[in-house]
């Protein structure tokens, strides 16, 4: 058994959405669980960059722009363009958008694992104490009267263990492309225009980023290339650069959500976002 100093569960960099994470144990958590309100998203209606794990990325270029983050890379999904805003979550009623795809890292939500040091395969089971979600009077509760996890609580630890494993897939799939070095320094701009479509003043920094050079993978050897199409990374990297034109509906959809007229959007200050971790 390892020294159980050196492996205490810690959670790894920045966690987006969770505000009070606490470790599951009967002792502690008895009696309490989730209880769901009529405005089940407002966890993440302020929450705009969310990270996703690779197998995801097809469904979610369909609706964000997949852009890397930070010094690792991290994969996140734009939902919107600045922290605060979230374009899929009704701010008047808390629900999110219908028929649109839900990143895993929230469908997780209120759960998260923490891991043990150098035991990579450990992991103990977290929950966000600071969650409007979280209750104690429950509609599901985490454990039965005898302290052993609710099947509510296990099917939760179960979709953690798979969200892991899909985590160790994501940070294989950044280090290839770090080791052919493939990503460079990105960002998307606005040009604000008046009614009738004319520019008006300087195009405006959206956001900034890393992405994937398309120079950069054309100029791949042709073994690199297949070795990547072999591996379905390709495939992924293929979904990102596809995913950059979801930038023109997420501006219009703050345009929209900011008042009438796209032409009197502005554009929020492009600073350094924040580097979530999965």
């Amino acid at each position: 058994m390892a020294d159980a100093t050196a492996n205490e569960p810690t959670i790894q960099g920045q966690l987006p959405l969770y505000k009070k994470p606490e470790p599951l144990s009967a002792q502690t958590h008895k009696g309490k669980g989730i209880t769901y309100t009529d405005r089940p998203f407002d966890f993440l209606a302020d929450t705009h960059f969310v990270p996703l794990t690779v197998g995801e990325f097809g469904l979610a270029a369909s609706r964000f722009p997949i852009i890397f983050l930070g010094e690792n890379r991290t994969p996140v999904a734009a939902m919107g363009l600045q922290q605060g805003a979230n374009l899929f979550v009704n701010p008047q009623n808390g629900l999110y958008e219908e028929n649109c795809y839900l990143p895993a890292f929230v469908r997780r939500y209120p759960f998260v694992a923490a891991g043990h040091g150098d035991e990579s395969d450990r992991f103990t089971v977290w929950v966000d104490a600071g969650s409007h979600l979280f209750s104690d009077k429950p509609q599901e509760p985490f454990f039965n009267d005898d302290g052993t996890p609710s099947p509510f609580l296990e099917r939760a630890i179960d979709y953690v263990r798979r969200f892991e494993n899909d985590v160790a897939q994501t940070v294989e799939f950044v280090k290839e492309l770090r080791e052919l070095d493939l990503f460079d320094q990105q960002q998307t701009n606005f040009q604000p225009r008046d009614g009738e479509g004319n520019p008006v003043g300087e195009p405006q920094v959206v956001a900034s980023y890393w992405g994937v050079s398309g120079d950069k993978l054309k100029a791949l050897p042709a073994d690199q290339l297949a070795k990547l199409r072999d591996s379905t990374a390709l495939g992924a990297i293929y979904a990102h650069m596809l995913s950059m034109g979801q930038w023109d509906h997420l501006i219009q959809r703050a345009a929209r959500r900011q008042g009438p007229g796209q032409g009197n959007f502005q554009a929020p200050p492009a600073a350094p976002p924040p580097s979530p971790e999965l």
